[in-house]
């Protein structure tokens, strides 16, 4: 892995279309909409990446910012097409998705490793040939059983839940100018160290 990469561009993971804007497994695009409203970044259809795009500016760094309208088991077509055509290297990419294995409000930052079941990540490993991408992990819960789960991450989060991981996100916000310029242990610290 390179030391000390600044991230260039930000996957949101999800579903398009609106029976499944509010479901757990979009809790990727849910980051990457907080970070284009905190921005002023506009979503523009893209066909050449398969999904929407933006491009915001933060603290001086220009981010590509996309949600592919692949759905979640295709998403590696979108993340491929983007990172070719602005020549990014998977260490620049960060991917934002749902955790099944951490609670609501609860996110953490994974550099590198396997797809730990997430078709998302699966596709993108794929397509990509390479594991060396960050990941954003935006815990949702887990069901209790793995044959609960596809059910349960297709489905909207309680009142409660949405309250937690909306609160999660805010703290990953905060964290993007460090990513941007590769200051990744102050950003491990930030969101890792918190109560």
């Amino acid at each position: 892995m390179v030391e000390q990469q600044g991230i260039r561009a930000i996957v949101g993971l999800g579903n398009p279309g609106s029976r499944y804007e509010r479901t757990r497994h979009n809790a990727g695009f849910w980051f990457v909409e907080a970070l284009a409203r905190a921005h002023h970044g506009s979503w523009r259809e893209a066909r050449r990446f398969h999904g929407l795009h933006a491009r915001v500016t933060i603290d001086g760094r220009d981010v590509h910012l996309l949600k592919p309208t692949t759905y979640m088991n295709h998403s590696g077509r979108a993340v491929q097409a983007l990172a070719g055509f602005y020549r990014l290297g998977a260490p620049e990419l960060l991917l934002a998705h749902d955790e099944i294995d951490l609670p609501p409000g609860t996110v953490r930052l994974k550099r590198g490793g396997g797809h730990g079941g997430h078709n998302g990540l699966r596709d993108a490993v794929k397509a990509l040939d390479s594991r060396e991408f960050a990941r954003l992990r935006i815990g949702v819960g887990h069901p209790g059983s793995a044959e609960a789960v596809v059910p349960y991450v297709l489905s909207q989060a309680s009142r409660d839940e949405q309250t937690a991981m909306e609160a999660a996100i805010d703290e990953a916000l905060a964290v993007m100018p460090w990513l941007l310029a590769g200051d990744w242990d102050r950003a491990f610290q930030r969101l890792h160290t918190a109560a």
